[in-house]
């Protein structure tokens, strides 16, 4: 990773945006409708001054020269303020990602600014690929949070739950803009779980790991994303679990069928690498009452 990435929230902040023109006028646009206090500096002496920039989290400068872009960048850093000298960026502390607003859900990417048009070009793929309504179902999420982290304070039961609330009408409701709706029908959903009246129910997934993580098939790879527990023989075996398996998985080098029957009976997702296929492995573990999924590995090289 050559860049971090972060969100700020905009709640409260300040943002300036020195200069005038187009490019200025495609940053003021961008913070249409978000929470933060938009300034405008005029290109003159006054974007010179560090004063100009109190309170101000980011600066976007646009300016016609780099003396006058370093001149801006360098009051609002003593300000105390994240420089963005448009198109400069030599002159400045962070490269602008292609974003995707969905509100709530924000996507960014970025190339450290060596490709704009290949940011561009896949930014493009996501808004064809996002739900319009993205935001309303994080918002959802957001309304109902203290209730479920207070009715589910185990972390991997509260993710079960969440996963189920996100498949069912409460989702579907949020993704057609009926927030309040929605909001009534997770509270509802919410209860029955905390009830015991709906169990959530763990499988577990055999993949054979790929010798090159390039022929990971999309829908193993998105398994092993979303598993709760990922399970190989050995750390050769397993090395694409750490490069595809979410952070917070529990990783164990028990693949027995037990181990395997005991995780998916208690609800988690658990997602078996195999050195090869194992359709004795698969066979016994619907013996226990288990659903097994086996997984698409990808293309052949």
């Amino acid at each position: 990773m050559d860049a971090f990435p972060a969100f700020f929230p905009l709640t409260g902040k300040r943002i300036a945006i020195v200069g005038a023109g187009e490019q200025a006028e495609a940053k003021l646009r961008l913070f249409e409708g978000s929470p933060a206090e938009v300034v405008r500096i005029p290109a003159g002496p006054e974007a010179l001054e560090t004063g100009a920039y109190a309170g101000v989290l980011i600066a976007f400068i646009a300016a016609p020269d780099d003396a006058f872009g370093e001149g801006c960048a360098a009051a609002a850093r003593a300000a105390g303020a994240l420089v963005n000298v448009i198109d400069r960026p030599h002159l400045s502390d962070f490269t602008m990602p292609a974003i995707v607003d969905r509100g709530t859900v924000v996507a960014g990417i970025g190339t450290g600014g060596a490709s704009p048009v290949l940011a561009t070009e896949l930014r493009q793929s996501l808004e064809l690929d996002w739900h319009q309504n993205l935001g309303v179902l994080a918002e959802l999420f957001r309304r109902t949070q203290a209730e479920t982290r207070s009715r589910f304070p185990d972390l991997a039961e509260r993710r079960r739950v969440l996963r189920e609330l996100l498949k069912g009408p409460a989702a579907e409701s949020a993704l057609r803009g009926e927030l309040e709706e929605a909001e009534t029908l997770a509270r509802s959903e919410l209860a029955a779980a905390a009830a015991g009246e709906r169990k959530t129910k763990g499988k577990v997934q055999l993949l054979v790991a790929p010798a090159d993580f390039d022929l990971l098939s999309l829908r193993a790879a998105t398994a092993l994303s979303a598993a709760d527990r990922l399970a190989y023989p050995d750390i050769e075996t397993g090395s694409i679990a750490f490069a595809w398996g979410r952070r917070e998985a529990e990783h164990s080098t028990d693949i027995a069928i037990a181990s395997l029957a005991a995780g998916a009976k208690q609800g988690l997702i658990v997602l078996a690498l195999l050195p090869q296929a194992d359709p004795v492995l698969a066979a016994a573990l619907r013996a226990e009452g288990v659903e097994v999924e086996s997984l698409p590995t990808g293309a052949a090289p």
